[in-house]
């Protein structure tokens, strides 16, 4: 059973998280995700789950290390100069194959920037902002839906790969209501192998917990692992959506906010006899580049739309390979697009 109600983008968040188990939420205030914090801070007492506001970004990702450790499922929330905070600490988790989800809703930067909602932390999320060869996972919702079922979805597939997971999303979906289906009843949680976890070690042998490795060799067999599994990742778990791509002869790539905008336009193009159509990336990591490049095979042109100065650009361009040229639309600095501009500079470039 299920129930449509309206809803702000960061309170479907927190749903999502709770139907999906969230047992323990940390974090700190910063705008324009303090809604996430305030709401937890009242459901998770309710539910008898573990409610926290740290003293620091610093300290609230280290919380969610401590809850991890145990098996539990734990999250924490915050955007973009409080996840620059967070990022030694989320290299540990990777480190460490700890289960965990992270949500930033992204403000405009560099430094403190300002609080309008921006995608200039594409980086810092698929490129590892931490030290060492580690990957997140980051789903991009486009939609106040998409922010209550991919936060549920997270949760699974942190467990399932023993693996932090990013909801990578931003300012203007954060704070805008839309009605949305919220289920009664919590998803269907996976029940994965745990047999790692730190939990006493009454009646078995000791288990350790650690990414300190100094043995010989023992590091280079550890990321070798990694590897493997990264790679399992991206095999597994690749997301996208696909807009009117059918008979396309020009090909939009935007993820988030921006993809939704871009849909706006592709309905203006169409109508003038333009035939564009929309590939979204829905997992920033793993990266959807192989639907780009065959895609990209039948259209005369590709362009990114995006608000910062060209992050996601470049893993377009290493899909498409050089098989037909790559244009880029940007909006740095926490402005959103208007259906229009996206249309005028298709004209101009077509």
């Amino acid at each position: 059973m299920s129930k449509r109600v309206l809803i702000q983008g960061n309170i479907a968040l927190c749903e999502g998280a709770i139907s999906a188990g969230c047992e323990a939420y940390f974090g700190y205030p910063i705008t324009p995700q303090n809604e996430v914090s305030a709401y937890m801070s009242k459901r998770m007492p309710e539910l008898g789950r573990v409610f926290l506001q740290s003293e620091s970004e610093l300290s609230a990702i280290n919380m969610v290390f401590g809850v991890a450790v145990t098996g539990k499922r734990a999250m924490t929330s915050s955007s973009s100069p409080g996840i620059s905070l967070m990022q030694e600490g989320i290299s540990y988790l990777a480190g460490c194959e700890l289960p965990c989800v992270i949500a930033n809703i992204t403000r405009g930067g560099p430094g403190l920037g300002n609080i309008s909602g921006a995608q200039s932390d594409y980086f810092q999320a698929v490129k590892g902002g931490g030290h060492g060869d580690y990957k997140m996972i980051t789903l991009a919702p486009s939609t106040v839906q998409e922010m209550y079922d991919l936060t549920a979805i997270a949760f699974d597939l942190a467990d399932k790969y023993r693996n932090p997971v990013m909801i990578l999303s931003d300012g203007y979906l954060g704070q805008m209501m839309e009605p949305i289906e919220i289920q009664n009843s919590k998803f269907k949680i996976q029940n994965y192998s745990k047999d790692w976890v730190l939990d006493g070690c009454k009646g078995r042998e000791p288990r350790k917990i650690r990414s300190l490795l100094m043995g010989e060799g023992e590091l280079e067999e550890f990321n070798w692992k990694l590897d493997k599994k990264y790679k399992e990742i991206k095999k597994n778990e690749v997301r996208f959506e696909e807009y009117k791509t059918e008979d396309a002869e020009f090909l939009i790539v935007a993820f988030g906010i921006s993809a939704r905008i871009c849909k706006s336009t592709i309905e203006m193009t169409r109508k003038d006899g333009l035939k564009v159509g929309l590939i979204r990336p829905i997992t920033l990591w793993p990266f959807p580049e192989d639907v780009i490049r065959e895609r990209s095979k039948k259209v005369k042109k590709v362009l990114t739309v995006e608000m910062n100065l060209g992050q996601m650009l470049e893993d377009v361009k290493l899909a498409v390979n050089g098989v037909v040229q790559v244009e880029f639309l940007g909006k740095p600095g926490g402005t959103i697009f208007t259906p229009e501009e996206i249309y005028e500079h298709i004209r101009k470039i077509c």
